[in-house]
């Protein structure tokens, strides 16, 4: 791309951004001050020379350790370090990827990250020893040393290892997967990022990355919704060779790092690092894919009839509603909205929540070659949470600020647990984000009189859910028949977007025409590059989420605490655990239908309206 189209890009985005106030930008000086810093190089030399002396201390040991009468203190010890030491570390690449997703397409940036992840690849093969020594230790002696203090503190945490025991495998192994992991699965996920960014889509004559394009899709006007999904085909569509040979290459490596561990299903080693029984997913699957017909075939078949027609073209899926007027929410508008809503339901939520805009932990405006999407990361406990969002002022956009900022939340709170139990399995690590979106809707629900802005309010929910919920569970049908079928040799691009074709074209029924560009739509979803099936999660959150609030609206005193209490939980609970206190069990198939209910009660009073 020509110096002329990058500042030309640089200045249309200057400008868009200009229309939503002054958006945030985050200050990554918290973590360090900047790439070619003292603090930064004296952490990595520090974190490279204490991960080889953690090695030569505890290497060999862990087993004799055990059984001696002071275990419990000497193991606590060993623990302890190695948290301190996983904390340096995720601080050092926290800092490095958020360099890095602020612009994946500046070389400088590349390169600093490739290096850090390399450096810190090599410093923590000095750790690996010491999971597969704790899993080497006897049972009994191990349950006996952490019964007590000061180890019980981490029992939690040691617990959670031990069920990576059966998939462990011997020591050299290990290191070579790790040690390779950054010429295999992390160059492929780069490749992915830095060939998304440097896409370009042309709209109407505009030459738009990713994220623009995308947010064109919701456009008032039909011929530029059209455009940009024939724009995201064609140029999609030009480089799937290279996407369908990232998909089957990862795709590959995972078999190979599934068959080596002895997991059976092609989903397992997520559902083991989600700390969720796979009966539980199936579950949800099931019941999400048996509530097709009652959800999202009947919303799409009733707002085709709002647009007059008997089925909407794909570009038209998200489409506002006809005779709808747009608001275009400025920056301040949404801070407001968000930290009202988390305000009503908790002062301390939204106290919490107000830090992120009050000490830049925000980055939000669009620009050239920022990664596309929005996320929140976590970074570690001795620092906290970032927010990226790519704001364009949508209300869609104020909903993901409301999201991002509740993972953010929950991030802030489960931090006191340590760098080894403040991270939520995925099962729960969606609560807090779609609760906070609930909350922010609803406090936006209560306040609309007007019957035509309630019915554009209840559709974008609506459709957010079905986004959230079937379309997502529709994406992990989609990677099991992608992963299961590559099993059997490589897959032509044109054999992947024959499956996405399908699992589609099922969950959004007959009122949504897939038509010529969509097939090559797959390419662009970043989870399955960076996370094979994490897709699933969204559904169960959501689902979670629908019941959890059902639960507060006719709770009594005492929901907050409880409410509080499972977000500071971390990872130190498993899920039955965090939710029994509220009544709910996601191990029971009836559990899934309260959360479904709740998305067709929207859909029939939606009719309604219509009637």
């Amino acid at each position: 791309m020509t110096n002329s189209t990058n500042s030309s890009i640089a200045s249309a985005a200057a400008d868009s951004n200009a229309a939503f106030g002054a958006l945030p930008e985050w200050n990554l000086a918290d973590l360090y001050p900047g790439m070619e810093s003292t603090p930064y190089r004296d952490d990595l030399a520090r974190a490279e020379a204490q991960c080889r002396a953690f090695a030569q201390a505890w290497r060999g040991k862990l087993a004799d350790i055990a059984s001696a009468p002071d275990a419990s203190n000497v193991l606590a010890q060993a623990v302890r370090e190695y948290e301190a030491l996983e904390d340096l570390l995720g601080r050092i690449m926290s800092y490095a990827s958020l360099i890095y997703t602020g612009d994946t397409t500046d070389a400088t940036r590349a390169k600093f990250y490739g290096d850090a992840q390399e450096k810190i690849t090599n410093a923590s093969s000095d750790l690996l020893f010491f999971t597969l020594e704790l899993n080497r230790i006897d049972d009994a002696a191990l349950d006996a040393a952490m019964s007590a203090a000061p180890l019980n503190h981490w029992r939690p945490w040691l617990e959670d290892v031990r069920f990576e025991k059966p998939y462990q495998l011997e020591d050299k192994l290990e290191q070579v997967f790790h040690e390779k992991s950054i010429t295999g699965r992390s160059a492929w996920n780069r490749l992915f990022d830095e060939t998304m960014s440097s896409l370009r889509f042309n709209v109407q004559g505009r030459e738009l990355a990713l994220e623009p394009t995308l947010n064109l899709m919701q456009d008032p006007t039909e011929d530029v919704r059209k455009s940009a999904a024939i724009a995201l085909g064609e140029t999609l569509g030009a480089n799937l060779r290279t996407f369908a040979l990232i998909t089957n290459t990862l795709a590959k490596d995972k078999e190979i790092s599934d068959r080596w561990r002895g997991f059976e299903d092609v989903a397992d080693s997520r559902h083991l690092s989600n700390r969720v029984e796979r009966e539980v997913v199936d579950a949800l699957v099931d019941a999400v894919q048996g509530a097709y017909p009652r959800l999202s075939h009947r919303y799409y078949k009733l707002k085709a009839k709002w647009f007059g027609v008997e089925a909407l073209d794909y570009w038209n899926r998200n489409a506002p509603l006809p005779d709808t007027p747009t608001h275009v929410y400025r920056w301040e508008e949404a801070r407001e909205i968000v930290l009202s809503a988390y305000g009503k339901f908790s002062p301390q939520l939204a106290n919490i929540a107000r830090r992120f805009f009050d000490e830049r932990w925000i980055d939000a405006p669009v620009r050239p070659g920022k990664a596309p999407g929005a996320f929140a990361h976590p970074t570690v406990p001795s620092a906290h949470p970032y927010v990226m969002l790519n704001y364009q002022g949508k209300p869609r956009d104020v909903m993901t600020l409301a999201h991002e900022l509740g993972h953010g939340v929950h991030q802030v709170l489960a931090a006191h647990n340590g760098a080894l139990m403040a991270q939520t399995p995925l099962t729960l690590a969606e609560t807090a984000s779609v609760f906070g979106e609930m909350l922010t809707f609803r406090s936006l629900l209560a306040v609309t009189t007007n019957p035509q802005q309630r019915r554009t309010m209840l559709a974008s929910k609506v459709e957010d859910m079905l986004n959230t919920v079937v379309r997502q569970i529709a994406f992990y049908s989609f990677e099991r028949k992608l992963h299961m079928q590559r099993r059997e040799g490589e897959l032509t691009a044109e054999q992947i977007s024959e499956l996405w074709m399908s699992v589609q074209g099922e969950s959004l029924g007959p009122s949504i025409r897939l038509g010529p560009g969509y097939e090559t739509f797959w390419a662009y979803i970043p989870h399955f590059v960076h996370s094979p099936f994490y897709v699933y999660a969204y559904a169960f959150g959501d689902c979670l989420v629908n019941s959890l609030y059902g639960v507060y609206q006719n709770a009594n005193e005492g929901f907050q605490d409880r409410y509080f209490a499972l977000l500071s939980a971390g990872g130190t609970k498993h899920h039955s655990e965090l939710l029994a206190p509220f009544g709910l069990d996601a191990r029971d198939p009836a559990f899934w239908q309260i959360g479904l209910n709740m998305i067709e009660g929207m859909i029939a009073e939606l009719e309604v309206m219509e009637g």
